[in-house]
């Protein structure tokens, strides 16, 4: 079980650290104004400075105790984390498959195991739906836009 209040650390913490690489990476990019105009990394820098700002008073806000919702206790039940988790993991999954497998191949083994897996399809239909899914993905992007999707290590080990 997940306290209001570490949900709400936590999720300061991220939405700060993701603000910062915003900061960091726009200096990069030059701010402040140039011959041309405003350089290009203005305006995100102002951006990920609102960003670390917003998660500075969350963090703050989850860290003083007080009688708002940051002091219910349990924020997230196990039953909701089970649920949570099963539509995390498998994507979590897809994604970290996709430079192995390749977008097709990874985007019909998502399908199938999101519909065969929690029973929500029977394998035969989960199967043909998996396969439709790839079919699909492959005519529209690779034939119809001709923009080539990652095809995978095992795609490139067996030549194709």
């Amino acid at each position: 079980m997940i306290s209001r209040r570490a949900l709400e650390l936590a999720t300061a913490i991220l939405t700060g650290s993701f603000g910062v690489a915003v900061v960091v990476q726009s200096l990069d990019n030059g701010i402040g104004w140039s011959s041309e105009g405003v350089d290009a990394g203005t305006f995100p820098f102002l951006t990920g400075i609102i960003i670390v700002v917003g998660s500075l008073y969350n963090l703050a806000r989850g860290v003083v105790p007080a009688a708002s919702l940051a002091s219910v206790p349990i924020a997230i039940t196990s039953i909701e984390l089970r649920r949570l988790a099963g539509l995390f993991v498998p994507a979590a999954i897809f994604v970290g498959a996709i430079p192995l497998l390749g977008m097709y191949i990874a985007s019909a083994a998502y399908v199938f195991a999101v519909l065969a897996i929690p029973r929500h399809q029977q394998v035969l239909w989960s199967a043909i739906t998996a396969a439709a899914t790839a079919l699909a993905l492959y005519v529209v992007f690779e034939r119809m836009f001709q923009v080539s999707l990652p095809h995978g290590a095992l795609a490139a080990a067996l030549g194709l």
